[in-house]
């Protein structure tokens, strides 16, 4: 089964401010497959190798280097950690600290030694989820799976009771497939809500807050779930083919297209309202005004371009120093932005660059307006 341990806000903002000179950072590339586990480990190793080679051009004490490596080689060992897998691994390692998470993108493999970590991974794999959850639901049974930005469908457990088709005992409806929407009695609706209610209930303790839902049910039955929901990310647009006669292919399919409209819908709708901000002087698609934004906890939201690579400095007011390639005393420009708008309370989301206003890799919506003289 495909794992995913991305961390909360206060988590990620942690490993953004943790400050050490001996500070590594490695992406590996991963896979959910258990047979994989070789070639992921050895991905690993790699990493590992290249970090300690980076270390050893440091200045950091030999013993905190030494240190630093044993806690990532110990990793590599780890039996639990690699129960279950993802399609990356970053891992983040410091003198006494080594954090581990799996994400479900396939990100190239590096490593990185700095004064911090590298958290631009994490943070663009929490603020551009591009995931949602499946529930299929017909008188044949009930399934959840879920998608991810590069990954297919993949299938979740449930806990469903081994009596739940009884709930359907008695509706009249004999399970037909893809016929006009029956009326039936008011029993049938009372017996379909019921089973329904029973699916739903173990849906939404597996489906995080926030995360899309999209369902996929027989015609008799999807009244029957929207009406006991109680999951808010289930999305008013649904699959409108029986499940069981689509395969799974068809069925990523579909809920891509579900959530893609869903997602166009909600970034145009943000687009207009920025607009409209803007010429109050309450939104910016510029950098360097968004950089100074930041640094002045003045950005309500902030959308930027998930791919957008410009590597510098941002100091205390938000000035921008660019710099030509990575280095130990660089960061990602972008990344820096949004790890200052979340300390300050604001929304992040990355998304896709065609998805921004003017053609620019960031667009921030102010809580007030930044005075000229800072910019």
């Amino acid at each position: 089964m495909l794992a995913s341990d991305l961390p909360d806000t206060a988590t990620l903002l942690d490993l953004i401010d943790a400050r050490h000179p001996a500070s590594v950072t490695i992406v590996a590339p991963s896979s959910p497959i258990p047979s994989d586990r070789r070639l992921a480990q050895l991905q690993l190793r790699e990493g590992i190798d290249a970090a300690a080679r980076q270390l050893a051009d440091t200045d950091v004490p030999a013993e905190e280097r030494d240190s630093v490596i044993a806690s990532l080689r110990g990793l590599v060992d780890d039996e639990e950690f690699w129960q279950s897998q993802a399609r990356s691994i970053v891992v983040f390692a410091a003198p006494g600290r080594v954090a581990a998470f799996r994400l479900p993108s396939r990100l190239d493999a590096r490593a990185a030694v700095g004064d911090r970590f590298d958290a631009g991974p994490l943070l663009r794999a929490v603020t551009f989820p591009r995931r949602a959850f499946i529930v299929r639901l017909s008188r044949e049974g009930a399934r959840l799976s879920e998608i991810g930005p590069d990954q297919g469908l993949t299938e979740r457990a449930i806990e469903l009771p081994d009596d739940l088709w009884a709930a359907l005992a008695h509706t009249t409806t004999d399970g037909q497939r893809d016929m006009p929407r029956p009326q039936g009695t008011t029993g049938d609706r009372i017996e379909r809500e019921k089973f329904s209610r029973i699916v739903q209930d173990a849906v939404v303790r597996v489906v995080p807050e926030g995360v899309p839902l999209i369902l996929a049910a027989s015609q008799d039955l999807e009244p029957a779930y929207r009406a006991v929901n109680t999951h808010r990310g289930l999305l008013e647009r649904g699959i409108h083919a029986h499940p069981d006669s689509l395969s799974d292919a068809d069925l990523e399919q579909a809920a891509r297209e579900v959530l893609d409209a869903h997602e166009h819908g909600e970034l145009a709708a943000w687009r207009e309202h920025f607009g409209s901000l803007r010429a109050q002087g309450l939104a910016t698609s510029s950098v360097r005004e968004a950089a100074v934004a930041a640094s002045t906890a003045a950005v309500d939201e902030l959308l930027f371009d998930v791919g957008f690579e410009q590597e510098g400095v941002i100091d205390e007011t938000g000035h921008i120093t660019r710099a030509p390639d990575a280095g130990p005393g660089t960061y990602a420009i972008l990344d820096e932005i949004a790890a200052r708008v979340l300390r300050a309370g604001g929304r992040v989301r990355a998304v896709r660059s065609a998805d921004l206003p003017d053609g620019a890799p960031v667009a921030a919506v102010l809580r007030f307006p930044v005075p000229t003289g800072l910019v």
